[in-house]
């Protein structure tokens, strides 16, 4: 529906004296959020000649909306994600109530102060979400109310959580994350969610030529959203219920943004005669004949995101049964010299514009950060300050997840049904840990081995649906879906799982309850999900993700279900362990060591590339002697350990594998033997956390320096040289970095191409990582 200021509410549920006080803030944002960028290109010395930057016309588009949540709407419940580029607005609304010292006010993008877009790990004052990910940052209010919604439903002490607002800017919904999201049929049912579109009709480049607003709508709208449209304020109203009023707001409303925004920068006496034109209607041109030019220049600039009282009466008509879009129109750069320039994305304003703007907006430009004068504005902002203060978050209680669960790996098996069995042996030997568990799947979960998990906890669902299906006596997978389940399934949209994915894996920062997330998707799809759920990770959400089957090794499956360098993505990734274990019994240890570091303060993110392909379990060879069995394990969560036992002064090459291709590793060493060599054979598990030990080398006060037991030593004593075959299924370059261990030369096998629909021996040979690549890599560094 669209809201327009009728003659009956011209004047808002607000009084008078009310919006004269939230005006008089909006223009001390204005101002602040101006003066901050300015401090930041012109207050401080800058060597480098690379551009500071900032965005005050961005900023000043936005303000009046948030202005309008912070000083009226919002409680200490709501949660806000903010469009990047009006960081500078959200830090001085958060100065005025009392969250930010003052000191910050210079130290826009500078080290240790406010960062260039909204960070909530980084940013010293209240940011909910972090929004430097355009699209993504917008969802994540979405995902945070589903987070919140399974918390709630399955932990009866979860926190109360109020709206879910996001405040994006109209080219944001360019982006394919933002349909990806919309459409997702379960986010019909989040009445706490509300977004409001800044819609200035500007990109960074240019005016958009045609916004398409209707269309917009009609998407929200058949997606389930309630859909609210504030275009015109109630100046320009006033004189749209004037006689010629019809005609004029007709003349607006079909005047091309690009008209539009011109019409913004020309002189004030010229306004009327480009709205006029050559053919204007009679009643038009007497009712502009009556305006005077000043009037005139104000009401076309008056549009329903600038309406501080048209927007609180918005925010009262949002149907709080299901989302909600609130479509604001606004003007980039609105109260600035450069508004609706189409050039104003990053254009700073003048110093002798800045001082314009301090002299309108009350404030010395010698002292440009003082407060407020006492009166009304100071009341609101100190009353405002006290409103929105949050109570401090209390942590879930350390739950300690075990180190192993003593299940006997001895029959052939993946380490994708291993997953499988592990989840389902975690609800009986370790329940509390398995209560905090939550899968999620792009409509995979069957493919990926979670039958059994889901059989036993169900599938989790915003509402109790019926299961039509329960008395089908047919059915292996049972899918009874209701608010008690644990597993969450999504359509085949990774972008919108792995959002979730960080949003659930923030739960206990941002509610106190923890839980340990882990997501399948199959491996090939893993860079398609990268940027998502490396935002989710930058914001503070720990995750598990699981990619599988991966590489080639799924070799009927041809190339379009191979990936390729996955590997390099996991070892590469910031705040995340990648692992790659061959084995079931390898794959119970680290998957167990990665849930204890998930949902923690310090924690850490994994991620898990599988297979399925049966491996024989009894290859890991593992040690009978409790011991020896748990200095294996200490290895293998470590990041790799040595699978041949021969004393490594004696090796003449080293054979390093990883993940579904030990077999032919562990064949060529024997291969080697029987042409009497020494071959030593190392299974790696991370070759991530092999890398971090051989870089931290020499590291002073590293914690693995002072333990005087780095893996990297471990794996490949320095005292004893021997050529190096790396082997794996993925691309040979993970692992070049062994060269650097001790110096080796070496050779490095993986897959480099795209592959083909195969059986497995002929895709390995095809790749050349099969047992005789391998041997024949070995002879070549021998000089055979």
């Amino acid at each position: 529906m669209t809201i327009d200021p009728t003659p009956q509410v011209l004047s808002s549920s607000l009084t008078a004296a009310e919006q004269a006080t939230l005006r008089e803030i909006s223009q001390r944002v204005l101002w602040l959020s101006s003066a901050m960028i300015n401090e930041a290109n012109r207050g401080r010395v800058n060597t480098s000649g690379v551009k500071v930057g900032g965005h005050q016309a961005s900023s000043a588009s936005m303000i009046d909306i948030m202005v309008s949540l912070w000083f009226h709407e919002l409680t200490q419940y709501d949660r806000v994600s903010v469009k990047p580029h009006a960081s500078p607005a959200l830090h001085a609304i958060n100065h005025l109530l009392g969250d930010l010292d003052v000191k910050y006010l210079t130290t826009l993008r500078e080290k240790g102060g406010l960062q260039s877009y909204p960070s909530r790990l980084k940013d010293p004052d209240t940011v909910d979400f972090s929004t430097g990910s355009v699209g993504i940052g917008a969802t994540a209010a979405l995902w945070a109310a589903m987070g919140h919604r399974y918390v709630a439903s399955r932990f009866p002490e979860t926190p109360k959580a109020g709206r879910f607002i996001s405040l994006l800017g109209d080219a944001e919904l360019d982006e394919g994350a933002i349909w990806e999201a919309v459409a997702d049929p379960a986010v019909a049912c989040l009445g706490e969610l509300l977004w409001i579109v800044d819609l200035n009709r500007q990109s960074l480049d240019r005016v958009v030529p045609d916004i398409q607003t209707q269309r917009l709508q009609g998407m929200f709208e058949a997606a389930g959203w309630q859909v609210i449209t504030l275009k015109w304020g109630s100046t320009i109203s006033a004189l749209f219920n004037r006689p010629g009023g019809d005609e004029l707001r007709q003349r607006l409303e079909d005047m091309p943004n690009e008209e539009y925004q011109r019409m913004l920068r020309a002189p004030q006496d010229e306004v009327a005669a480009r709205i006029l034109g050559s053919d204007a209607p009679a009643a038009l041109s007497e009712l502009l004949a009556g305006v005077t030019a000043d009037e005139l220049a104000i009401a076309i600039r008056d549009l329903g995101g600038h309406d501080i009282g048209l927007l609180t009466d918005a925010y009262r008509a949002v149907d709080d049964t299901r989302p909600t879009v609130i479509f604001a129109y606004t003007v980039k750069g609105r109260g600035l010299p450069t508004e609706g320039h189409p050039n104003n994305h990053s254009a700073l304003i003048t110093e002798a514009q800045m001082l314009e703007l301090a002299a309108a907006s009350g404030v010395d430009p010698a002292q440009p950060w003082e407060p407020l004068p006492a009166g009304p504005a100071a009341d609101l902002c100190r009353a405002r300050g006290e409103v929105l203060r949050r109570d401090a978050i209390t942590p879930t209680p350390k739950i300690k997840v075990p180190a192993a669960l003593g299940r006997a790996h001895r029959a052939p098996i993946s380490t994708q049904a291993a997953l499988g069995r592990l989840l389902t042996d975690l609800t009986r030997e370790a329940p509390e840990v398995a209560a905090r568990v939550v899968t999620c799947a792009p409509d995979v979960a069957s493919s990926t081995n979670l039958g059994g998990w889901i059989n036993k906890t169900g599938v989790w669902s915003v509402n109790d649906r019926r299961d039509w299906f329960a008395d089908d006596a047919e059915r292996v997978l049972k899918w009874s879906e209701g608010t008690d389940g644990q597993h969450i399934e999504l359509g085949i949209a990774e972008v919108n799982l792995v959002c979730l994915l960080g949003e659930l894996g923030a739960t206990w920062s941002r509610w106190g309850e923890r839980l340990i997330p882990i997501a399948t998707v199959y491996d090939p799809f893993i860079p398609r999900a990268l940027e998502p759920w490396s935002y989710g990770i930058y914001s503070g959400g720990q995750s598990i993700i699981i990619g599988t089957p991966s590489g080639v090794t799924l070799a009927p499956e041809g190339g379009a279900h191979q990936s390729i360098y996955t590997p390099s993505i996991g070892l590469e990734q910031p705040q995340c362990i990648a692992w790659e274990p061959a084995f079931a019994q390898d794959l119970e240890w680290t998957m167990l060591a990665a849930m204890e570091q998930v949902g923690v303060e310090g924690g850490t993110s994994s991620y898990f590339r599988l297979t399925t392909r049966p491996l024989p379990q009894d290859l890991a060879n593992l040690p009978t002697d409790a011991t020896l069995l748990e200095r294996r394990r200490k290895h293998a969560v470590a990041g790799g350990y040595r699978l041949t036992d021969h004393d490594p002064a004696t090796e003449q090459v080293t054979l390093v594998g990883v993940g579904a291709i030990m077999p032919e590793v562990i064949a060529a060493a024997e291969a080697l033997k029987a042409q009497g060599i020494v071959a030593g054979v190392v299974c790696l598990t991370s070759p991530d956390l092999v890398f971090r030990s051989f870089n931290r080398r020499g590291s002073v006060g590293s914690a693995a320096a002072k333990a005087g037991d780095d893996i990297v030593d471990v794996l490949f004593p320095e005292q004893h040289r021997a050529p190096i075959v790396t082997v794996m299924d993925g691309h040979p370059h993970t692992l070049s970095y062994l060269a650097g261990v001790r110096g080796d030369r070496i050779k490095c096998l993986g897959v480099s191409d795209f592959g083909q629909s195969s059986n497995l021996a002929d895709a390995y040979a095809l790749h050349g990582i099969d047992t005789d690549a391998i041997v024949d890599a070995s002879l070549g560094l021998l000089g055979r």
